[in-house]
C-alpha cells in the first residue's frame, strides 16, 4: 500500500475529500436556514394553513437587541396580518395576475405594493437621531450656489400640469444627499423621492411617473420633522406605481 493508505481501497486523501463534501453540504444547509429569518414562513394565498418549508427546515428563533433603545426583534416569526388587498384575480388560478379594484397607487397593488415596516424613523448609527430630516432644521446644510435650488419652484407631472410648489429639501445626514422634496400641494404637504424627480436648470421640478393631479393624494409624514420607515415605503410605492397606473395607456400592451 502507498503512503497515506489505510486499506487497499481507502486512503487519507479520500477521507479528506469525503469530509470536505460533508462540511460543504452542512455549510450550504446552515446558510440556507439562516437566509430564512425574514419573509418566512411562506404563506399560500389559496391555502391559509400552508406554511412553506423545505429539506433544511426553518432556523430557530433568535432575538436581536436593536440599537438606541428601540427594543428587541425576534426572527423568524410569522408576520402579522397584512393590509387589505384591494385587487382580485379575473381568473381564480394560481399565478394569474391581479387586477386592482380601487386606487392602485394607494392600495399597494403591483408596482405600488409596500411592505409593513416599523412606524419609526431610520436613525443615525452614532447619535440615534432621525437620519432623514428637512433642511429647515438642518442648519449646517445649504444648496450650493452653482446648483439650482428648487425651493419655491413649481413641480409638474408627466402631463405638464402643475401639482404644487417645492417648499423644502429633505437630506440624508449619513449619506450626504437629498432624499425627498417636500411639496405644498394645496391643502396638503406631501413628499416625493428625489429619485423620481428631475430638477431643471431654472429649478423647476418634473416627475414623469405621475400626473399633476396625483400629487395631492400622495402619502405624507405624520411628523413634519422626520419620516418613518413605513412612510418611506408608502411614498416610494406611490410614485413607483405611477409608472403603470398614472395613465390608462400605461396598462395597455405596447403592440
Amino acid at each position: 500500500m502507498g503512503t497515506g493508505a489505510i486499506t487497499e481501497y481507502i486512503d487519507l486523501a479520500q477521507l479528506t475529500l469525503y469530509a470536505f463534501w460533508l462540511f460543504f453540504f452542512g455549510l450550504v444547509g446552515y446558510l440556507h436556514r439562516e437566509n430564512k429569518r425574514e419573509g418566512y414562513p411562506l404563506v399560500d394565498s389559496h391555502n391559509e394553513r400552508y406554511r412553506g418549508g423545505d429539506l433544511f427546515g426553518m432556523p430557530e428563533e433568535k432575538t436581536y437587541i436593536l440599537p438606541h433603545g428601540q427594543g428587541t426583534r425576534s426572527v423568524p416569526k410569522e408576520d402579522p396580518p397584512g393590509y387589505e388587498l384591494k385587487a382580485e384575480q379575473p381568473v381564480p388560478a394560481p399565478g394569474f395576475p391581479l387586477e386592482p379594484t380601487g386606487n392602485a397607487m394607494l392600495d399597494g397593488v403591483g408596482p405600488a405594493a409596500w411592505a409593513i415596516r416599523p412606524e419609526k424613523p431610520d436613525l443615525n448609527h452614532d447619535h440615534g437621531t432621525p437620519r432623514i430630516i428637512p433642511m429647515r432644521i438642518a442648519e449646517d446644510w445649504s444648496v450650493e450656489s452653482r446648483d439650482p435650488d428648487p425651493r419655491g419652484r413649481p413641480v409638474y407631472g408627466v402631463d405638464g400640469q402643475q401639482g404644487g410648489t417645492i417648499t423644502d429639501l429633505w437630506i440624508d445626514l449619513s449619506e450626504p444627499c437629498v432624499r425627498y422634496l417636500e411639496i405644498n400641494a394645496g391643502e396638503r404637504r406631501v413628499m416625493i423621492p428625489m429619485t423620481f424627480a428631475r430638477i431643471k436648470s431654472n429649478g423647476d421640478v418634473v416627475a414623469k411617473s405621475v400626473c399633476g393631479k396625483h400629487f395631492a393624494d400622495a402619502p405624507t409624514t405624520a411628523n413634519p420633522d422626520f419620516v418613518t420607515l413605513q412612510e418611506e415605503d408608502k411614498i416610494g410605492a406611490y410614485y413607483g406605481g405611477g409608472y403603470l397606473y398614472a395613465l390608462p395607456e400605461r396598462t395597455e400592451p405596447i403592440l
